[in-house]
């Protein structure tokens, strides 16, 4: 890995000098993970669990969370910060029963243990906690449940949720309808500073992922993904294997969400 620091100098004007520093987890290693998918959800979680602990989220950092109604636990690894303020990074574990369904969702939770270890390496402001949700396709149940054991209290103290669902079918897109408006702008300029590719499309309107249960609840989120008119159909066929994932497009995905995720702990 390679240890970087980013002067973004341009991005809000009362952020002028902030910088921001992360580690950068190789190619190989997020190809590796992405390689690593299993054919059941059970096992998807399993899997998940043992990558976190790898990436040494482990003890009391590492918990699953039993869902009510679902044969899968949430999984959940703990970044803790200087303040009990969190930020949510999500994605949701199982798939449908057709297809590998590795772009809908081992793409967006299997990038998990690498955003963790590009973030753990120096103290954050913010406590991040990194989940991959049970039963998305059954009806968001597990990040339902997350957010119905927050209460209120854990409600108050999350500060953004940051959701990945089905990256790498094409260059990163996220939706702009329903995602809290500082969240997007900083997700922009962190591209245009990396000079990584970015647009909008709103996937939203042709289904939900678990980014609305915390839209739901008034918390600012934003839902990031690759769909497009031309990838959309690939989701919940035959089609959605691993060669439907670009590559180049999905480690792009990687480098600009753990830099995104480093910059949010500055300006949230």
């Amino acid at each position: 890995m390679a240890r970087l620091i980013l002067a973004l100098l341009a991005l809000f004007p009362l952020v002028a000098q902030t910088s921001i520093e992360y580690a950068t987890v190789t190619k190989e290693a997020i190809e590796r993970n992405l390689h690593a998918v299993e054919d059941t959800n059970l096992k998807r979680e399993q899997k998940l669990h043992s990558m976190f602990e790898d990436a040494g989220c482990a003890g009391d950092q590492l918990r699953e969370q039993p869902v009510k109604h679902a044969k899968s636990p949430n999984v959940i690894c703990t970044l803790p910060g200087e303040t009990d303020s969190l930020i949510l990074v999500g994605a949701h574990t199982d798939f449908v029963d057709r297809g590998k369904g590795v772009v809908d969702n081992w793409s967006g939770c299997s990038m998990l243990p690498a955003l963790f270890t590009s973030l753990k390496g120096v103290p954050r402001r913010h406590t991040f906690v990194f989940a991959g949700f049970a039963d998305e396709e059954q009806g968001l149940v597990g990040s339902k449940f997350y957010v119905h054991e927050l209460g209120k209290a854990g409600l108050e103290k999350m500060n953004a949720a940051v959701n990945l669902d089905s990256l790498g079918s094409a260059p990163t897109k996220f939706e702009m309808d329903r995602a809290d408006q500082q969240l997007a702008e900083v997700l922009l300029r962190i591209a245009s500073t990396l000079k990584l590719p970015l647009s909008i499309v709103n996937a939203h309107k042709v289904g939900r992922s678990d980014s609305d249960s915390f839209q739901d609840h008034k918390i600012p989120t934003i839902n990031i993904h690759s769909l497009t008119q031309e990838t959309f159909p690939i989701l919940h066929t035959g089609r959605d294997r691993m060669d439907a994932i670009h590559f180049d497009d999905y480690y792009d995905s990687y480098l600009l969400i753990r830099a995104y995720l480093a910059y949010l702990d500055k300006v949230r």
